[in-house]
């Protein structure tokens, strides 16, 4: 099958300035795409592309002073297979993980290990590992999270999110990130996009989406605390240890975000 991905987004800036954009479709699915995924802005500016800490595609640019918008179209090839499922995946010793691993059990900006770890503990100690240990947090997670676009607050950690009890995608990923980390499975942050194909109606608003990996048996595994079933069609853009790591932009100074559309679409 394939999958139309694109993105709308539109700027006020009172003065020129430097900006940081993560937006386009993540280098393992190169093979898949159809098209070049270029971002266009408008009024055209020079753009510089960069490969982070992580790996993922950057661009860098200086937005003039006024009104910028950044679009990108393109379309990605997927096989059409819901994500995979593998309860015997097993869960790796700390001392035979692999290097680049390692940094994924740590806390970091949104998901306090060292402030979760007894509540890891007490829920999750008496699940078997691997597999069905990511499951029962999944399965927490999204229990005790109510979803709501409402909600949605760009400085929730993964411990107030478990407070609150509300949240949004990113908010069931980082919670869930962090209690694997407390269980000593590596796991890592992933945006990008996810749509409704194979899902019944009613679908709501098109937002770039938040979900996770776990580190078993050898391989980053998806999971997605949200929505906590396999879906069809994900397509990544970036991954790091969480949302900080992933911002789809990032202006050094003064901004209002004017305008904002997603779209991941079946093309039929």
């Amino acid at each position: 099958m394939q999958i139309r991905v694109g993105y709308e987004l539109v700027y006020d800036l009172p003065k020129p300035t430097p900006m940081i954009l993560t937006l386009n479709v993540h280098y393992s699915r190169a093979s898949d795409m159809v098209s070049p995924d270029h971002i266009v802005a408008d009024p055209p500016v020079p753009l510089a592309g960069y490969r982070d800490g992580f790996g993922n595609w950057c661009t860098r640019l200086v937005a003039p002073q006024g009104r910028i918008r950044f679009t990108g179209d393109t379309i990605v090839r997927d096989t059409g297979a819901p994500e995979p499922v593998v309860p015997n995946a097993w869960q790796h010793e700390i001392f035979s993980l692999p290097e680049d691993t390692l940094v994924f059990l740590l806390g970091s900006r949104y998901c306090e290990t060292d402030r979760l770890s007894d509540i890891a503990w007490k829920l999750f100690s008496h699940t078997p590992l691997g597999w069905p240990r990511v499951q029962a947090i999944c399965d927490f997670v999204q229990q005790h999270i109510k979803f709501g676009y409402e909600h949605a607050s760009s400085s929730r950690t993964a411990l107030e999110a478990y407070n609150s009890g509300v949240g949004v995608c990113r908010d069931y990923a980082h919670l869930a990130i962090a209690f694997c980390r407390c269980m000593n499975i590596p796991a890592r942050y992933c945006t990008g996009y996810l749509g409704d194909i194979g899902m019944p109606p009613p679908y709501g608003p098109m937002d770039f989406s938040g979900w996770f990996e776990a580190y078993l048996a050898g391989t980053w595994y998806t999971f997605d605390a949200r929505n906590n079933q396999p879906r069809i069609g994900r397509v990544l853009i970036a991954r790091g240890r969480d949302a900080a790591d992933v911002a789809i932009s990032t202006a050094f100074g003064e901004n209002t975000l004017a305008g904002f559309k997603v779209w991941t679409d079946e093309v039929v």
